[in-house]
């Protein structure tokens, strides 16, 4: 069974190991020229139920434990003026909880982690054409081909995999604008001890002013906003979106005008930063469902995009650790494996996915404040009987 993955992606990546663990081969076709050809983005919090399970499953717990920053899992949210509204400091040195880990590193690990040969760049997948025996029939960006037995679409918002399985429609639900500050420490001390070791949100009407410590000592600086709060001229292209490209956006002193009023030790993090550039924020339509299609499937956010509230990763490496499952216990009957996984992933993320998406409204919300207090503040659930 010849097995091609769409996507070097965490999700692609996390498939390829599991499956490489159980002695089944499988290719995957990235369409970056190597591992360092772009900027990975920023840093992100595996779930021990999702992101960290995959791990485990990959043979990979202690080499991601290494690389981990249970210190980037602290969390606080200020309003405009400055006044902390929440403050979450983990357990030091535990990794019980959601520990950090740079997304770059976490590629790294996950590359390192499968034969050299199991990754073919440089192979933007254009079209896949099934072949009158099954499978399909593949063709890539400059003209190169590949055939194979299934088909694993996990290559991200705008597959390529995708429409052969559903026409669900992406809609914008955010504009994110971002900027860097390097060497945070020595450059811009003030920043670095006002972000701490992990996540600051500062929380307006509207929009959210974000920053995170990254493992190089770099901080990420986001800026949310409603996307309809923007000229349709301002945002990116839908073809240059395909190309998953940051997009120069109008400048500091547009964004500066957008915090007026702020706390200048808030707004320091625009002006201390590099960039900025924006994309889209995109989602799916919650409860996306296809038909199952013999010897093809998704993962990731190929197959439920949703808004980037810390969910997205974690699911599509847990999609990844449960499709390599099905396959390695019934490889004799692939398609039945793929049904077992569709059926499950289905029912799995349908409620992630509304979760998400109140989230994320809730957070350009105009009572975003009042609200996301609430949400990190209110009691934990009872347990469930029996």
């Amino acid at each position: 069974m010849r097995i091609a993955i769409a996507g070097g992606g965490l999700g692609g990546l996390t498939l390829a190991r599991i499956l490489h663990r159980h002695g089944i081969g499988a290719v995957v076709y990235e369409r970056e020229a190597g591992r360092s050809a772009r900027s990975q983005g920023g840093s992100l919090d595996l779930h021990p139920e999702s992101g960290q399970r995959a791990l485990a499953d990959a043979g990979l717990a202690g080499r991601f434990r290494s690389t981990a920053r249970p210190e980037g899992e602290e969390h606080r949210i200020l309003d405009p003026a400055g006044r902390v509204l929440v403050h979450h400091t983990p357990r030091p040195g535990s990794f019980d909880g959601r520990p950090e880990i740079d997304r770059a590193a976490l590629r790294d690990l996950l590359l390192d982690s499968v034969p050299g040969d199991a990754v073919a760049w440089r192979h933007r997948l254009v079209a896949a054409t099934p072949r009158p025996g099954g499978g399909f029939e593949l063709a890539f960006d400059g003209g190169d081909r590949a055939g194979c037995d299934l088909l694993v679409g996990a290559d991200g918002a705008r597959s390529a995999v995708r429409s052969l399985l559903t026409d669900a429609p992406l809609s914008c639900v955010a504009v994110l604008v971002e900027l860097s500050i390097r060497d945070a420490d020595r450059r811009h001390p003030d920043l670095a001890e006002l972000v701490g070791p992990g996540n600051l949100w500062c929380i307006g009407v509207s929009q959210i002013l974000a920053a995170q410590r990254l493992g190089d000592g770099s901080i990420r600086v986001g800026i949310s906003l409603p996307a309809d709060d923007l000229p349709a001229e301002d945002l990116p292209a839908e073809d240059l979106g395909a190309d998953d490209r940051l997009h120069t956006y109008r400048g500091k002193p547009a964004l500066l005008e957008l915090f007026d009023g702020w706390d200048p030790a808030l707004t320091a993090l625009i002006e201390a930063g590099d960039g900025p550039t924006m994309r889209r924020i995109e989602a799916m339509p919650t409860g996306t469902r296809w038909a199952h299609r013999p010897g093809v499937t998704l993962i990731g956010d190929a197959a439920h995009l949703m808004p980037p509230v810390g969910e997205g990763a974690n699911q599509a490496m847990l999609d990844a650790a449960d499709l390599a499952a099905a396959l390695a216990a019934g490889p004799a009957d692939p398609d039945a494996a793929i049904r077992t996984y569709e059926e499950a992933m289905f029912t799995r993320i349908h409620p992630i996915a509304e979760m998400s998406a109140r989230v994320q409204a809730m957070m350009l919300s105009p009572t975003a404040a009042d609200d996301i207090v609430r949400f990190f503040t209110r009691p934990a659930e009872p347990a469930a009987a029996g």
